[in-house]
């Protein structure tokens, strides 16, 4: 089941969203390399671009303001029925606030935090926009995984502020799990101690990994892993021109399909 009619349950990741400082030209990428649909938004609203496939709403693009700092990034936003209730709990279990609770006109409520372990993540209480109306076919995001150098601090945090549970899937050189919500795997937590900076990754499917990679260059973008194969299905390490880092992974069926 790819199409959601309902909204998502609390924890769930939800939706994407990229703040560049080009959103035409953000537009314009992964149009060619996805075949993303979607019209510039309005400049009073940051240009904010719900790019969709089939007219279903896959991602979102939006103006990186002067205020943010960091690198330029894919942010996961987790699903809540009570925004604030939510981020009362991130701060008790140890989490930080970003962007408090606001409201984004009739689409929803959302804030962004960061977890003890400096991974940053979004709410999302859904209004009028549900989050992703697509999930796991080609052009839509099949997976979210977080990356800490802490995975048992990480693990902790969002069982508290989620109520995730876990099923551990690591052996000697390999530290990981697929967090679970109502007992359905809908991500991973990656220990990377010597990895990179705590992060949350997307992974978007895509029908040939291979052929996917060919067309990087073409659109400007950069081949920084792979492809390659993994119990999971073929899969590589992109950048686009404006420096945000995400993978693609061709797969024969959905890893969040709850049925």
């Amino acid at each position: 089941m790819s199409d959601w009619t309902s909204r998502y349950p609390t924890g769930v990741p939800c939706w994407v969203d990229l703040a560049v400082p080009d959103v035409a030209a953000g537009l314009a990428f992964y149009r060619g390399l996805f075949g993303w649909e979607g019209e510039l938004g309005p400049a009073h609203l940051g240009h904010c671009t719900t790019c969709a496939l089939d007219g279903r709403p896959v991602a979102g693009l939006l103006d990186r303001t002067p205020a943010q700092q960091g690198p330029i990034a894919w942010t996961t936003y987790l699903a809540a029925d009570d925004a604030d209730a939510t981020v009362r709990r991130i701060t008790g279990a140890g989490g930080r606030v970003i962007v408090p609770p606001m409201e984004v006109e009739t689409l929803g409520r959302m804030a962004l935090a960061a977890d003890p372990t400096g991974g940053v993540f979004g709410i999302w209480q859904a209004r009028d926009h549900l989050g992703a109306g697509v999930v796991g076919e080609p052009g839509a995001v099949v997976w979210n995984e977080l990356y800490t150098p802490d995975s048992a601090r990480a693990k902790e945090f969002y069982a508290a502020a989620f109520g995730y549970t876990y099923q551990d899937m690591s052996d000697a050189d390999f530290d990981y799990a697929t967090f679970q919500v109502g007992d359905v795997p809908r991500g991973g937590v990656a220990g990377a101690r010597n990895g990179p900076p705590p992060h949350w990754a997307a992974y978007f499917a895509v029908g040939d990994a291979d052929e996917t990679v060919d067309r990087v260059d073409a659109l400007g973008g950069k081949v920084l892993r792979g492809p390659e194969e993994s119990p999971y299905g073929r899969v590589a390490a992109l950048q686009d021109p404006q420096g945000a880092v995400f993978n693609v992974i061709a797969v024969a069926s959905n890893p969040n399909d709850p049925e």
